[in-house]
């Protein structure tokens, strides 16, 4: 157990000193998003009504676009340098080269997902009338269940030469559910909680959570050796 938690903590390192290196990443697919949200905030008119209920269903559909970009560059790297075969060269688990991949991937897109924060606020005028720290919470995990799939994905489609393209038709379709139920959560941080539903949606995106990043370091090995 040790080992692997070892193994999973050396490639996370690799992963986030290479993210700081290449800030360009997080740069680009943070502008990306705000730039959806931005044309969000056009498209939805001046009813302020209607643009503050939809204010959180805008915020994860601009990190679910830019997630694509994030994700997509995540294995560009290892593709362009053929590296992905000497990583498994490496005496590392190919579980602990997903758990790496996937955290460096939710770093980026937990950080992406508070900058926009602000953002939807002042562009919706969709100030949380809920803690701070339970929209944090769905941010987090509402992360996580984008970061863990697409992580999987991502390799498969890393030798793809349309990669681009086949990396949001697999995901899309798979992480529907747990956006949905992140939305929820979200509005009901910004809208109110008065039925206390906030702890049943949250649940059901870390249900989520669970199934995707177990699943992730069981299959790993096979989508990276095929």
């Amino acid at each position: 157990m040790n080992s692997i938690l070892a193994e999973c903590a050396a490639v996370t390192r690799k992963e986030l000193v290479h993210l700081w290196r290449a800030r360009s990443r997080m740069v680009a697919t943070g502008t990306f998003a705000l730039a959806t949200l931005l044309l969000f905030s056009f498209a939805g008119g001046l009813d302020e009504d209607a643009l503050r209920r939809n204010a959180a269903g805008y915020l994860w559909l601009g990190l679910l676009l830019a997630s694509t970009l994030a994700l997509g560059e995540s294995f560009r790297v290892e593709t362009e340098h053929n590296a992905i075969e000497m990583l498994l060269l490496l005496p590392v688990r190919p579980a602990a080269l997903f758990y790496g991949k996937a955290i460096g991937n939710l770093v980026v897109l937990v950080i992406v997902g508070l900058v926009m924060v602000p953002f939807t606020v002042v562009l919706f005028d969709a100030a949380p009338k809920e803690s701070v720290l339970k929209l944090g919470a769905s941010i987090f995990l509402g992360a996580a269940a984008i970061a863990a799939p697409g992580t999987m994905h991502a390799a498969l489609a890393a030798r793809a030469r349309s990669r681009d393209v086949l990396l949001p038709l697999l995901l899309f379709p798979l992480v529907v559910p747990c956006v949905i139920a992140s939305v929820q959560a979200t509005q009901l941080c910004i809208g109110g909680d008065a039925m206390g539903q906030f702890g049943a949606w949250l649940t059901v995106v870390a249900a989520f959570c669970v199934v995707h990043w177990s699943l992730g370091g069981l299959l790993f090995d096979r989508v990276v050796e095929d």
